[in-house]
């Protein structure tokens, strides 16, 4: 850190024109990201049901419909008028831009299942040419076309049309969640930082931290899908770890000031703050790194956002703003909103806290991990799914659209399961197609042979489905009754593909085994992820504070407080509690589980990052020779306040979120605000003190070998 300190305190000025330097590239590059981000991202494409979408790209020439569309008669749809309209229907659905062909229940041999119940709403299936932008062609399909046709009623649904809404919704979310978040931070960082001047230094290191990430979700989107999500990650956790990294240093920079001028006091911020700042954002970004292990590129484009925005938060943190203060010297403090001296002091509110707490450490426990544990159990019946089009607010086209295939078919036409079997006999693909017609909620099986229901072969349509086989592969599709994105779905799956067969080859795809295999993607690959956390973060924070205990006790905290947390998620949008706090949404029974991964590492991220703070400062005065009493009342009472302060300003940034109306971004706002403000509040404030008065001089115990190691690498503070 001297060598940060010396280049910054002795070349400011240039510091800082480099860093604009490097603004300038983030937004001429960055800003082209978002015509590059997609909305899609939940699949396991390393999965059998992904083995099958390719296939039938390249094998079979064709993939499910990228567009479904309804089309509601006044009468039958078999009535002469109703036929003459779906023909013209056909044709100008065709004639859309991106278009490469049209089928329908009129085109398929007028299956009762490609009908409603009623007999009036019929399907048609939309195929997008190879080359489309398939959420432009679906926001086409739904803008052009839904609504009234001559006399027809018209809904559009489809993989497509649900990207391009989620798509539309959240990038008018973000303008208006930021509209209410940037101008609310802003009162509370002058509150906060007591000055005007100071409580603009974050947004140094947030615009930093912001634009850089932007220019690397840039680079991300060239090389692989990247998902729109990330920027919601972007702008609330940039914003987040400016605010906490300036309130460390500059509080740092007030308490050096009292005794040394300003550019030594810049140069031991630097040395000080700076090295927790640097130690902080590896930590979190290691954390981070723990999205990676998923095969969703969902999951891990959260992962690139993630890393991106510490890596840039940090340099801004250590280069640009303390080249900054630098410059201003004491005008950091300058249009003072707060009376008196700035610097934090000696004793207050923080001091008696812990205090008071490690008189009484046994007592605040019990309380405080009943209550925790209390929270935690109301997760007890928690059910996790995948989102589907009930993500947006029920009033949304599209979930309309899917409404009336949910109330008004017996068939889930546009979402069949799709079967390939390797070069089986006809008398294979007889007994195959005949056990598979048999399993529940499967209301007709399509094969080169015709349609099979109950048992019973029809090899009238066999001519329909000449096309089923090639390169020795056959295909198989099974229409279901039931929606694909359900877990009654996966159970479907399972017993699909656990159907004994004599075919050497067999894969299960379609719109439930890409559903299903997603859910194993995330739980199979979940143990992996939090050993790497556990692991990771406890080796780092050996190396910081050169104890064995303190990481356990980190990690273990960690993980009780993510417990309440996802047991309040939990009560909230599965049980559909608090509508009044987070606005309407739709309860479907089952949560999320990408969200709650990503809840789950943002908030042990940002948790780790309070740890550090907390730890850095307890660490400095027991190594000048003060009890750990003595040591910890010392470092809560000068980073109580700025865990605190700096917890509340995150998680209004990340509770803006809840006024998106796509609900898995009120589960991230309102489960990473929650998780935030129980761990500053509650954890920090409550059960560390306690837990490291009870442990006494046991808190910084280890070997003399792991001394030794520890002491090598030179992390201390």
């Amino acid at each position: 850190m001297n060598a940060v300190a010396n280049l910054v305190t002795r070349h400011s000025r240039w510091v800082l024109f480099g860093f604009i330097a490097l603004l300038a590239l983030s937004t001429i590059w960055g800003f082209q990201s978002f015509g590059q981000l997609k909305a899609g991202g939940y699949d396991n494409p390393g999965a059998d049901s992904g083995v099958v979408s390719r296939i039938l790209q390249h094998k079979f020439k064709e993939a499910s419909p990228d567009a479904v569309v309804l089309v509601d008669f006044k009468h039958s749809a078999d009535a002469p008028e109703s036929v003459a309209i779906g023909a013209k229907f056909a044709q100008t659905l065709n004639d859309l831009s991106g278009i490469k062909s049209v089928t329908s229940y009129y085109t398929l041999g007028s299956p009762g299942s490609l009908r409603s119940t009623d007999g009036k709403e019929v399907y048609f299936f939309a195929y997008f040419e190879k080359s489309a932008d398939q959420a432009a062609t679906g926001q086409l399909v739904q803008k052009q076309l839904t609504g009234w046709y001559h006399g027809a009623r018209i809904y559009a649904a489809g993989a497509s049309v649900v990207t391009s809404s989620i798509s539309e919704t959240i990038s008018s979310d973000i303008a208006r969640a930021e509209s209410i978040a940037v101008p609310t931070t802003i009162v509370l960082l002058v509150l906060v930082f007591g000055s005007v001047a100071s409580s603009g230094l974050p947004f140094i290191v947030a615009i930093i931290a912001a634009l850089g990430s932007f220019l690397a979700m840039y680079i991300a989107s060239r090389v692989a899908d990247t998902s729109i999500f990330g920027v919601n990650l972007i702008t609330g956790l940039a914003l987040g770890l400016g605010i906490d990294y300036a309130l460390l240093i500059v509080n740092r920079y007030r308490e050096e000031r009292q005794t040394r001028d300003v550019s030594e006091s810049v140069a031991e911020s630097i040395r000080t703050a700076g090295r927790t700042v640097f130690f902080s954002g590896l930590t979190v970004a290691v954390v981070m790194l723990a999205l990676g292990f998923f095969p969703q590129y969902f999951l891990r484009t959260f992962a690139v956002a993630g890393v991106s925005v510490v890596i840039f938060a940090v340099l801004g943190a250590l280069f640009a703003l303390p080249a900054a203060m630098n410059l201003l010297g004491d005008r950091v403090d300058s249009l003072k909103v707060l009376r008196g001296s700035l610097k934090v002091s000696e004793t207050g509110l923080w001091e008696r806290v812990s205090r008071n707490v490690m008189r009484r450490p046994l007592p605040v426990l019990f309380v405080v991990l009943l209550a925790l544990a209390g929270l935690a159990s109301l997760g007890k019946s928690t059910v996790f799914g995948l989102v589907d089009d009930r993500i947006l607010p029920k009033t949304a086209p599209v979930v309309i659209a899917n409404d009336q295939i949910r109330h008004r078919f017996t068939g889930r036409e546009g979402t069949p399961i799709e079967i390939v079997l390797g070069n089986p006999s006809q008398n294979e693909l007889i007994s195959y197609t005949n056990e598979l017609s048999k399993v529940g909620h499967i209301v007709r099986v399509q094969s080169p042979l015709g349609i099979t229901q109950n048992g019973v072969l029809d090899a009238g349509y066999a001519p329909a489905f000449a096309g089923y086989t090639a390169d020795g592969l056959t295909r198989v599709q099974a229409i279901t009754n039931i929606d694909s994105r359900t877990n009654e779905s996966s159970k479907l799956i399972a017993r699909v593909r656990a159907l004994n067969t004599g075919i050497h080859y067999v894969r299960v795809g379609g719109a439930g085994a890409i559903y299903a295999d997603s859910l194993l993607g995330i739980s199979q690959n979940l143990p992996r992820a939090l050993i790497w956390l556990a692991a990771a973060t406890m080796i780092l924070l050996f190396f910081f504070t050169g104890s064995v205990l303190l990481p356990i006790k980190a990690v273990l905290l960690n993980l009780l407080s993510l417990g309440a947390t996802m047991g309040f998620l939990s009560w909230v949008f599965q049980g559909g509690n608090l509508h009044w706090l987070v606005g309407d949404f739709q309860v479907t029974g089952s949560l999320d589980s990408s969200t709650m991964v990503l809840v789950a590492i943002i908030a042990f991220g940002l948790s780790m990052d309070y740890e550090l703070f907390l730890l850095s400062r307890i660490k400095e005065q027991h190594d000048r020779g003060r009890s750990t009493i003595d040591s910890v009342s010392y470092g809560l009472q000068h980073s109580g306040r700025l865990i605190t302060t700096a917890a509340l300003v995150l998680a209004v940034s990340f509770f803006a979120f809840v006024t998106s109306g796509v609900t898995i971004m009120k589960l991230l706002g309102l489960g990473v605000a929650f998780a935030i403000l129980l761990d500053a509040t509650v954890v920090r404030a409550l059960l560390v003190p306690a837990l490291m008065r009870l442990f006494g001089e046991f808190n910084w115990w280890a070997p003399k070998w792991l001394k030794r190691v520890q002491q090598a690498v030179g992390l201390e503070h």
